[in-house]
């Protein structure tokens, strides 16, 4: 059978068996269709099934959480763990608190950590988890008997070698704290069961910054590879997360001028370039929307959601040289990237996980004259440094903020060398997506063959 007739194959069984799934058949869809060269090369990952054993999750767990709210009324959610792939480690991926969180979405997350995890070059395999609770308006009590709820029956399912997750949307310190106490309380263990911890009991130094600061980097990389510079570049970033934030900030570093971020009520302009400081104060510390940011930055311009064109992301209207697509899944339209192409935008860096279109992504690819960052190579900076974290628990020892965040440039140095290597090895230099796509399942996949069928 030829390499297309199998990923043909694969792909209708993935839409039968999961017809109600189609950010997860997204997600596979794109990976598989690019492996087609490997798999002509190798029919090996045919003859050993493959592809049909590495899209079914080897575990998935639901499970209800109950907690009660400061009204004393108990309130009742889905928590979800996906289990994907163990194949050249334990499993490795977030925990996502959103009202949108459900078992498409995380199966999505966690294929595509797959891949993120193997490129790294660390021994870690991918899973994804959550709950769709959402954390905003509630009070610190509430969010931590949710947490409290929640890990009661997560606690059977994680340890230090294992499965080992991390934070994600809806999930930072907070939440990782109040989490792994109840861990702690349940399982009498003090160890790497979770990371994203707090500095003064195992966490790492450079954890919060590290997938925005890893997004830059592999952008920094892309550019570099052509003869460019960041330096001067206006960029646009969506987001107003740790990955938003972070970017802006070692965009700074590097010379450029980052001018947008946005959130789920709107986005800012700020022409003079985002204050990060700021920005930090009202999403981390105050925890309010972005209209805050314009009533103190003199010359910055709010835009409320309710204002946008039908089915725009109103943040890449902006003329930019780069976009840093960083909030959430498909938020990254033809319209989007075709506006943003004309108003001189020439390279988009993926913060977020898979936040282009099937139909942006095309266009894209389709440009000779566009760099394109891929996420689970582009993003993949975060669940490094966790990796690190998990090698910090495990020596028992803490490095300092240069130490992790020169292994971060490492490491993102390496993924996209990795990636732009394999795509020059299969006849496309350049593409990032076919390179990325390969190299990160090769490694997993020969991982699966060796280890038999299990």
């Amino acid at each position: 059978m030829s390499a297309k007739s199998y990923i043909n194959d694969v792909l209708k069984h993935i839409k039968k068996v999961s017809s109600r799934q189609p950010i997860f058949y997204q997600a596979a869809e794109e990976v598989l269709t690019n492996l087609a060269p490997l798999l002509d090369r190798e029919p090996k990952y045919e003859k050993h099934s493959v592809l049909e054993r590495i899209v079914m999750p080897e575990k998935t767990t639901m499970f209800r959480t109950v907690y009660i709210n400061d009204a004393g009324k108990a309130c009742v959610h889905f928590g979800y763990r996906v289990e994907f792939n163990s194949s050249i480690g334990p499993y490795k991926g977030g925990l996502r608190f959103h009202p949108t969180v459900n078992l498409d979405v995380l199966k999505f997350l966690g294929f595509e950590q797959i891949f993120k995890n193997s490129l790294t070059g660390l021994n870690m395999g991918g899973a994804k988890g959550g709950a769709n609770f959402d954390p905003k308006g509630k009070s610190d009590g509430e969010i931590m008997r949710f947490c409290q709820s929640f890990m009661n029956e997560l606690s059977k399912l994680i340890g230090d070698v294992k499965d080992i997750p991390a934070g994600d949307i809806g999930v930072g310190g907070r939440e990782i704290g109040y989490l792994y106490g109840q861990y702690k309380k349940l399982t009498s263990r003090f160890d790497g069961a979770l990371t994203g911890k707090g500095l003064s009991w195992g966490g790492s130094l450079a954890r919060t910054e590290a997938t925005g600061y890893g997004s830059v980097y592999f952008a920094d990389e892309m550019i570099k590879k052509v003869g460019g510079s960041l330096e001067g570049k206006r960029c646009s970033i969506s987001g107003a997360g740790n990955v938003a934030i972070y970017t802006a900030q070692k965009l700074y570093h590097l010379g450029a001028l980052p001018v947008t971020v946005s959130d789920s009520t709107g986005f800012i302009y700020d022409k003079d370039g985002i204050d990060v400081e700021l920005l930090k104060d009202i999403k981390e510390v105050k925890r309010l929307g972005l209209s805050e940011y314009a009533k103190v930055k003199k010359g910055s311009i709010f835009k409320s959601v309710n204002e946008y064109a039908n089915g725009r992301n109103e943040v890449w209207s902006i003329p930019c040289d780069a976009a840093f697509p960083s909030a959430t899944q498909n938020e990254l339209n033809l319209a989007d990237i075709e506006t943003l192409y004309a108003n001189g935008c020439r390279l988009v860096c993926e913060g977020a996980n898979m936040p282009t279109t099937p139909e942006a992504m095309a266009f894209i690819q389709g440009k000779k004259d566009f760099l394109y960052g891929p996420a689970k190579a582009a993003n993949a900076g975060g669940v490094a440094t966790s990796g690190l974290e998990m090698s910090q628990n495990a020596s028992m020892t803490s490095w300092s903020f240069e130490e992790v965040d020169t292994k971060l440039h490492n490491i993102m140095r390496h993924i996209f060398n990795t990636a732009y290597e394999t795509s020059k090895e299969f006849g496309d230099e350049g593409n990032l997506v076919l390179g990325a796509n390969i190299a990160g399942f090769r490694k997993v996949a020969d991982a699966m063959i060796d280890q038999g069928y299990v």
